[in-house]
């Protein structure tokens, strides 16, 4: 099936070049990371966790919105999503792929990757994570390219592949829990220290999943001719929708609780994020559009009769994406390390280094995701 990615027309051949010259600059980028070190990056003693981080814990999020289309057509026979099915898992697997990318960026040293295989250590939570990550890699792996092959020669897949399809649903929950887990488990961080935040990243993760599945499937609908079937983006754009008003439901909750208790180390973070604190509020303007597109997004999306037009179901989608890429790939680090434990303020702003390795490590997912994307359309067209 492979060789369907090495046809295509100019167009493709175009993106494909213009990915590898994205991955050459970020590969640029991170040989003078690789010199200098992580003094590259806008991080400090105060920031140790910076855009790297931000984007794998967004990323994740997006792998993970693979099991909103198994759980309705394993669990409840909604046979509808079948066919794009196969993209929500090559999608999965191309998130994967980025997230690993941007944690190998983080470390620094890219040979410290060994020591958790070398030295695992059970009582870690950084070690379950590499656990979950790489196991839904390969059972998206496993299960897309299984159940794409039996499609192609038009047989039903092997019995054996449904245990791995069902795997993945709690799977899919487990590698956005663990990620929440690293950030609430550190008592010293006011705005990560509560309860629903593994609840807040499921959220922000089914409803911008989702989004970008429904946007990249009208992109391939657009190139390649792909037919999604009648309804079937409508339909999940309900849940993105849903998703996303649990999400703000969960944040409410979490600001009502914080400034009716009035504990002054949490109550400092969001004050920073959305009005700023001590004069310091690089964010601010960031995380009030955050919450103006996801919002706007709720309102279109909310609407039956929008969600059946392309246009209004494109533009809602987007907005929730950006919404939830803002929250999560730039608030979520500044406002846990912002302001630190003894009040003291050190902001944190990405280098242009550090997002051109940012965009490298993109450019790279982005290129796995055309491929696996290319094969896996080519073969539905094939077969129909």
């Amino acid at each position: 099936m492979l060789e369907k990615a090495i046809q295509g027309s100019k167009v493709y051949w175009g993106w494909i070049a213009f990915l590898l010259l994205l991955m050459s600059i970020g590969a640029a980028c991170y040989w003078q990371q690789l010199s200098h070190g992580l003094t590259i990056t806008g991080m400090s003693r105060d920031v140790t966790w910076g855009f790297y981080i931000a984007q794998f814990t967004f990323l994740v999020g997006v792998a993970a919105s693979a099991v909103m289309l198994v759980i309705p057509k394993y669990l409840h026979d909604y046979h509808k999503f079948g066919k794009i099915l196969i993209l929500g898992e090559f999608n999965a697997v191309a998130m994967v792929i980025l997230c690993l990318l941007f944690i190998v960026a983080d470390l620094g040293s890219p040979q410290r990757l060994m020591n958790v295989l070398l030295h695992p250590t059970p009582n870690s939570v950084l070690f379950w994570d590499m656990v979950v990550l790489n196991g839904y890699l390969l059972i998206n792996i496993l299960v897309g390219w299984v159940t794409l092959e039996a499609e192609r020669k038009q047989i039903a897949p092997p019995k054996w592949i449904k245990f791995f399809i069902y795997l993945s649903i709690p799977w899919a929950v487990s590698i956005h829990t663990v990620t929440a887990f690293l950030y609430c488990g550190l008592p010293g961080r006011g705005y990560w220290l509560t309860a629903v935040l593994a609840a807040r990243f499921l959220a922000s993760a089914f409803a911008a999943g989702p989004a970008f599945l429904i946007l990249v499937t009208y992109i391939a609908k657009i190139f390649t001719g792909f037919d999604p079937g009648k309804g079937v983006l409508p339909t999940l754009g309900k849940t993105v929708v849903y998703a996303m008003c649990v999400n703000l439901f969960l944040l409410l909750c979490e600001v009502f609780t914080v400034f009716y208790s009035q504990i002054p180390s949490h109550m400092a973070h969001l004050q920073y994020l959305f009005a700023g604190y001590h004069g310091h509020g690089v964010l601010v303007p960031w995380m009030w559009s955050a919450m103006i597109m996801a919002v706007a997004g709720i309102l279109i999306l909310i609407v039956p009769k929008n969600r059946q037009q392309d246009n209004l179901l494109i533009i809602g989608c987007l907005l929730i994406f950006i919404g939830a890429w803002i929250d999560k790939g730039l608030g979520m680090i500044g406002g846990g390390f912002v302001p630190n434990p003894l009040h003291e303020i050190t902001e944190y702003v990405p280098s242009q280094l550090e997002l051109g390795v940012s965009l490298g490590i993109y450019a790279t997912g982005f290129l796995v995701l055309t491929i696996l994307y290319k094969v896996a359309i080519g073969v539905k067209q094939e077969v129909e």
